[in-house]
């Protein structure tokens, strides 16, 4: 067997900064694991077997690469061969990838094998749903920071994979004003202010959340680059994005689910930000079957 040609959308996410938290969180996960008793009591070094990881339901394979990294950290000599590409739907019952090694290591990456490509899949598929309620809309599906603690980049990454596109990954990407802000600063305007006071040189973009007009007439004035409508009905939010001129990007967020999506597509900002595409996507149901290697 020999490995799949290197997913460009992986190798590209995953430099730098991203690249050390997604290492360190593989090292994590096996850390977590420990010493694989049972395996190492019954299997010599010599015992080979192949493994199927086979998709049980429906879904949108994400994290594939992923299955080399996490072998190469376990120290396990091994070659895989992938079935599928990444960010493929596939139907239940497709054998996914096969990977032939020493038994006990494969055994020992198993589950973190399944939970890795479990977790990423079940967010693919998840915000590949949204994406298709925003068909024939100008709307964008942006993901948010409501990711699990450690897994931010992975997370992302498999948005990525689903057709949405990516919020902020961190703090100093986008500087967002919200309500406590706003409330601290004495209002929008001051806020934005102490912003470009701060960082003169090189200000990064400037967000706004706003939860009234009279807010989104006050972030219009400041001249920010992006507004957000929160928790905006249609009507209101229809009504906002007339006020906002060509030049300001606008993002509607705040209690978005599949029921209301494509409505508040039709409506037309910019983008659309749900969290629930990373904190609520049900893991895909994958599992890997392991034979003794003929």
């Amino acid at each position: 067997m020999s490995a799949s040609v290197p997913n460009t959308l992986f190798e590209t996410f995953f430099k730098a900064e991203a690249r050390l938290f997604l290492l360190a969180g593989i090292r994590i996960a096996l850390s977590e694991d420990g010493k694989d008793l049972t395996s190492l009591g019954i299997f010599e070094d010599s015992d080979l077997a192949v493994a199927h990881i086979v998709a049980k339901e429906d879904c949108v394979v994400a994290g594939l690469p992923l299955i080399a990294l996490i072998l190469e950290f376990a120290g396990c000599e091994f070659q895989h061969m992938l079935n599928v590409d990444e960010g493929e739907r596939v139907s239940a019952g497709t054998m996914l990838a096969a990977i032939q090694g020493p038994a006990a290591h494969l055994l020992r990456t198993e589950r973190v094998i399944l939970n890795y490509l479990g977790h990423l899949s079940g967010i693919a598929s998840l915000t590949a749903r949204y994406v298709a309620a925003l068909q024939g809309s100008r709307t964008t599906l942006l993901d948010t920071r409501k990711t699990l603690p450690g897994l931010r980049y992975p997370e992302k990454y498999a948005v990525l994979v689903g057709g949405a596109r990516n919020h902020r990954l961190n703090l100093s990407e986008m500087l967002m004003v919200k309500d406590n802000h706003i409330d601290r600063a004495g209002g929008i305007a001051p806020a934005v202010a102490k912003l470009r006071q701060a960082y003169p040189d090189d200000c990064p973009p400037i967000e706004v959340e706003c939860r009234t007009l009279a807010e989104v007439d006050e972030a219009v004035g400041a001249k920010v680059a992006r507004i957000m409508l929160d928790n905006m009905d249609l009507a209101l939010l229809g009504e906002a994005l007339a006020r906002i001129p060509q030049g300001i990007e606008t993002e509607a967020s705040g209690n978005v689910d599949l029921s209301n999506i494509a409505a508040i597509g039709a409506v037309g900002p910019d983008f659309v930000s749900v969290g629930r595409i990373t904190h609520s996507a049900p893991a895909a149901d994958l599992s890997m079957r392991i034979s003794p290697l003929e």
